[in-house]
């Protein structure tokens, strides 16, 4: 038997409370957060054309809007799991919601993309201290272990439906109104959540909190964010003193954050939790789960709306199929976990995400509507099976009193595959329309960065040419982009693929004998 189904076991085996009416509405408050801010890492996405017509920012700043968000989130989060820990679980979701939903506010009025990009990274700041809250709140509210599972389960249901929902709630909006108004959805989301915590969520706490280490909190942003600069310069500009500088110096404060995380007593990140196969294996699982999803919406939302034409509604909603799907798979994995070991189920999610991708790449040269609803639909089966089973891994894995640190942990790692999934694969994805797109002969310096760098910009710029020239720039543009979309599959594919070999291996740890 291995050590979770040994965990497993134990849990069954121990009486405690059942939870009740109370505790499973409570559950329904924590879902509110959970799918807005699941939501805010996606719904940008399906705004991405429209943000793209109208601020005209570059390839790189517009990958920076979508990844600024989910970066801070990464670096803060298991700095405010600790928190929790520390000045309650509850209040700290408290407060990042009614931070999260003012920053909110101001974000849809963002007059340029800068701004728009200083306004996603205070986001990530409040969202930080909601994420973590939320996972470990479930610890305390549900006490018995298959309770517990199915709570888990809605939990990453939840997250994965908002992720696969994000588009169609932002082609719902767009619909009828300016981008801006994809970041005020996140009032009646919080509003619900600030009235009625107090009555159905208890508080909880480590009754013997550690002292945050400011220190390693500056060395982990000092890690990750360098580091994504570093991939989006290197593939936008090559081999250069900044890109790889960026990368020398992430590199170097990722091993003083280690480093110090061994040495002190209060560990920002504890990294004997890593001892544990199970452990291990699962968060890698959740990066991966997260980094395909993201990665895969980045680049359909964008097929849909500016190859197809599809307008914004149409395009959301033809992923609807795939969020349905999600949800469904994330609950009945909390069943089938009861009789196949919880590493089968996490494997085969990662299988199906590579299935998903390798669909994209086998019918590329004829990349229709139908093959992305069934692409989709494919990889969110996988998506909602992984991430599922591998957050209630990461619970069971730990004692209660550090609950808010594990799910800092797994949180961080489901951020992490969402800043990379559209760093990595969306500066691939870039670099390769760079590579591929002709433009006309003519264009003024100006015009011929913005058709150059971005699709969203060669169609602005297409629209203010003679028509023979737009034609030509438009489909140029559309092939390079979908040429880029192949390249960017053919990868993903592959890292998945390595990624469901690690994570069988690192998963297949058992007892010793006696």
């Amino acid at each position: 038997m291995s050590t979770t189904d040994d965990i497993r076991t134990s849990d069954l085996s121990t009486a405690v409370p059942r939870a009740g009416r109370r505790e499973w509405a409570g559950l329904v408050l924590l879902m509110l957060p959970v799918l807005l801010i699941s939501v805010d890492n996606t719904v940008l996405s399906f705004a991405l054309p429209a943000i793209s017509l109208d601020l005209r920012p570059s390839s790189t700043t517009l990958l920076w809007i979508v990844d600024i968000y989910p970066l801070v989130l990464a670096g803060l989060l298991v700095a405010m799991g600790t928190l929790g820990d520390r000045v309650g679980r509850r209040r700290l979701l408290l407060i990042g919601a009614t931070g999260f939903g003012v920053v909110s506010a101001l974000a849809a009025f963002a007059p340029t993309a800068e701004m728009l990009i200083v306004a996603r990274a205070v986001m990530g700041f409040f969202g930080a201290m909601i994420m973590p809250s939320t996972l470990s709140l479930l610890r305390s509210l549900f006490l018995d272990a298959r309770q517990r599972t199915l709570a888990i389960a809605v939990w990453a249901g939840a997250f994965a439906a908002g992720s696969s929902l994000g588009p169609i709630v932002g082609g719902v909006v767009l619909q009828h109104f300016h981008w801006g108004a994809v970041f005020l959805i996140a009032v009646p989301f919080l509003l619900p959540l600030v009235a009625l915590a107090g009555v159905l969520i208890p508080e909880s706490k480590d009754p013997a909190p550690l002292r945050i280490d400011v220190f390693s909190v500056a060395l982990s942003l000092l890690t990750l964010a360098p580091l994504v600069f570093a991939i989006k310069t290197l593939t936008h500009d090559g081999v250069g003193v900044l890109g790889v500088g960026a990368l020398l110096l992430g590199l170097l404060a990722g091993a003083m954050f280690l480093r110090r995380q061994l040495r002190i007593d209060n560990p920002l990140l504890d990294l004997t939790l890593f001892q544990h196969a199970p452990f291990a294996g699962s968060v890698l699982a959740n990066f991966l789960a997260v980094f395909s999803l993201v990665g895969f919406l980045f680049f359909v939302s964008q097929h849909l709306q500016l190859v197809l034409g599809l307008d914004p509604l149409a395009a959301g909603l033809l992923l609807l199929p795939g969020a349905v799907l999600s949800v469904v798979a994330g609950l009945a994995s909390a069943y089938v976990v009861r009789r196949v070991p919880p590493r089968l189920v996490i494997v085969g999610g990662i299988l199906l995400s590579a299935v998903g991708f390798g669909l994209i790449v086998l019918l590329r040269e004829n990349l229709t509507a139908g093959v992305v609803v069934l692409a989709f639909g494919i990889l969110s089966v996988g998506v909602g099976a992984a991430e599922t089973i591998s957050n209630d891994t990461i619970l069971s894995s730990v004692p209660p009193d550090k609950a808010g640190a594990a799910a800092g942990v797994s949180e961080t790692a489901y951020e992490l595959g969402a800043v990379l999934g559209t760093a990595v694969l969306g500066a691939i994805l870039a670099a390769s329309y760079r590579a591929s797109v002709v433009l006309p002969d003519g264009l003024g310096r100006g015009a011929a960065a913005q058709a150059g760098e971005t699709l969203g910009g060669a169609l602005g710029v297409a629209g203010e040419l003679p028509a023979a020239d737009a034609h030509a720039l438009t489909e140029s543009a559309k092939a390079a982009f979908d040429s880029g979309v192949g390249v960017t599959s053919i990868i993903a594919v592959v890292l998945m693929l390595i990624a469901a070999v690690a994570v069988q291996l690192s998963m297949r740890t058992r007892r010793p004998r006696g």
